[in-house]
């Protein structure tokens, strides 16, 4: 059912629970009510993963640090959370070896229990000794799950030898295992449409808002066409991350839940860099005490992040001092390489939608999740407040038992080991998944162009998209190797496609890999045209918009 399908089907649709929000919470929330029958609307008033959720660090992870707060709830689950991940979706998630580099033996033996009472605020260098302890502790979590290995610890000569561009003060590095996410945005995506799967029951509505909320009735606001349309839920769950407190204000209500921080990130493309972190990422503090991490992406690196309190989550911009903090970072644990603005592709930036709260430093902070309760007109509110990218699912299994009490319906349905999108069936080793990619390859007798990149980008999801390749006559984009016409007419015609960035940012990695130049959104903006009946005002509209988002929201330009 695509975008156009859903629209005609709501006006028939009797909706029980509305979801305002779109983000990995409510996406999550969405299949998951999905799953257990209920009439569920989901609605975002830009794309799937457009807002918070797409601003992640691309890291599926416990939160090592926030043991030093005391949230050692918050951090077993998110431990385990973050094996289910890669459990079920392997074509996204991936165990991510992690490297601590450690200047220092005694450090910080004092300020870890006095930042567990709350008695410190000033960041202080944590020495191996700290470490060992926290990581210790950290795999006993799921030590029995055995889904990555544990933790080594190696000193400075072992170290060198394994990488030789660190700085030859090093005293230990630290390894132990957390996700790499390849994808949100794509993850997300997955989501959303495993929901819609599940029957007519469940719609989703991208590029749809609440309008207005009166005596109990919802008025949506298709943000395309301008259409608007009613609804009467029994229930309306907000999670729209950072904009809680706006999207509850709008119901009428006046309430403080959240009180985001800023967090940024930058790509670059640095071979070398590259190539000294190899399929490593680096988590360390820098000179000013502040948490940072260098990561594999692809063939290319991220560099973040920050976390600076922000007060309208709209207006979150990644700024020069920000650029100027994380290019300069490298230099603490690899001194000769050099990072220039010049190598920057890609940079992105989002809000961490966290509890408001009175705390000493943006960094304690809470990242624990909890669901706060309104009435208005007779209608419950659910607002999910706070929690972790990691900890998406757990988060939405809690919803979800609280709206099904609220109804008075069971759970038949859960989704602790239920693979997602294109990890249904995936399979693990690499001769098995050479003989999937040798199926797929010739589907009706045709052979498609690139079934290793159409495996790599969707997982087993890639047998259903090859079929509907080799039905028409694909076509090669002249910008985009390894890219057909017939694949992006796929993503436009069964995911919920409105925009030429839909494409770029969100149904695939292509921008934050560096493939945004004017050319190929030209080349992208055809192929939609003619799958959305585009007219050619349409098309250079649509073409003008995304260089001025990929401009405003992602300091890069694409002409």
């Amino acid at each position: 059912m695509n975008r156009s399908e859903t629209k005609k089907r709501l006006l028939s649709h009797e909706t029980d629970i509305l979801i305002v929000g779109a983000g990995i919470n409510g996406a999550g929330t969405f299949r998951d009510l999905a799953l257990n029958g209920i009439r569920v609307l989901l609605i975002d008033k830009s794309d799937y993963c457009a807002g918070a959720s797409a601003a992640s660090s691309h890291m599926a992870h416990g939160g090592i640090r926030y043991l030093e707060n005391g949230e050692f709830r918050l951090v077993k689950e998110a431990v385990m959370e973050r094996n289910r991940m890669i459990e079920n979706a392997p074509h996204l998630v991936r165990p991510l070896p992690t490297v601590v580099p450690i200047f220092k033996l005694f450090s910080g033996l004092l300020n870890a229990p006095l930042k567990f009472l709350n008695l410190l605020n000033k960041p202080a260098e944590r020495g191996a000794i700290v470490i060992k302890v926290g990581l210790i502790l950290y795999d006993s979590f799921t030590r029995k799950q055995k889904t990555v290995p544990p933790h080594s610890f190696v000193g400075a000569e072992e170290s060198l030898r394994k990488f030789p561009g660190l700085a030859p003060d090093i005293k230990y590095t630290a390894t132990y295992y957390d996700g790499q996410i390849l994808s949100p945005e794509r993850y997300v995506v997955d989501l959303v449409m495993d929901g819609k799967k599940e029957g007519s029951h469940a719609l989703a509505l991208n590029y749809t808002s609440l309008h207005k909320f009166s005596s109990g009735v919802v008025t949506l606001k298709d943000e395309i066409s301008g259409e608007l349309s009613e609804i009467k839920p029994k229930i309306i769950i907000n999670a729209s991350g950072p904009w809680i407190n706006q999207t509850i204000g709008e119901m009428g209500l006046e309430r403080h839940y959240v009180g985001g921080t800023k967090g940024s990130h930058i790509i670059v493309e640095n071979a070398t860099l590259r190539s000294a972190i190899g399929k490593h990422e680096f988590f360390f503090e820098n000179n000013d005490g502040r948490i940072v991490l260098v990561f594999p992406f692809f063939d290319k690196v991220i560099i973040g992040t920050s976390d600076l309190p922000i007060e309208d989550p709209s207006t979150a911009r990644i700024t020069d001092s920000e650029i100027a903090y994380f290019l300069t970072l490298v230099s603490r644990i690899f001194p000769r390489i050099e990072v220039s603005r010049e190598q920057i592709i890609f940079s992105f930036t989002g809000v961490r939608p966290l509890e408001s709260m009175k705390a000493k430093t943006a960094a304690q902070i809470t990242r624990d999740h909890s669901i706060k309760v309104d009435t208005i007109f007779g209608t419950k509110i659910f607002s999910l407040v706070g929690g972790k990218w990691t900890s998406y699912r757990a988060f939405s299994e809690q919803v979800t038992d609280v709206c099904l009490r609220e109804l008075g319906i069971n759970r038949r349905n859960h989704t602790r080991e239920l693979a997602i999108g294109g990890g249904k069936n995936y399979p693990q080793v690499g001769l098995a998944q050479i003989e999937f990619i040798k199926q797929i390859a010739n589907p009706l007798g045709r052979k498609i162009v690139d079934a290793r990149g159409l495996f790599d980008r969707y997982g087993t999801l890639a047998a259903e998209i090859s079929r509907f390749i080799a039905q028409g006559t694909p076509t090669p984009l002249a910008s985009l190797p390894g890219f057909t016409d017939r694949e992006i007419e796929y993503l436009a015609k069964f995911e919920d496609v409105a925009h030429i960035e839909d494409i770029l940012l969100r149904r695939t990695n292509l921008a934050w890999l560096g493939f945004y130049k004017l050319n190929t959104i030209k080349e992208v903006g055809a192929i939609l045209s003619s799958a959305l009946s585009w007219d050619d005002t349409k098309l250079a509209d649509e073409v003008r918009r995304t260089v001025e988002i990929l401009k405003a929201n992602h300091n890069v330009e694409a002409g």
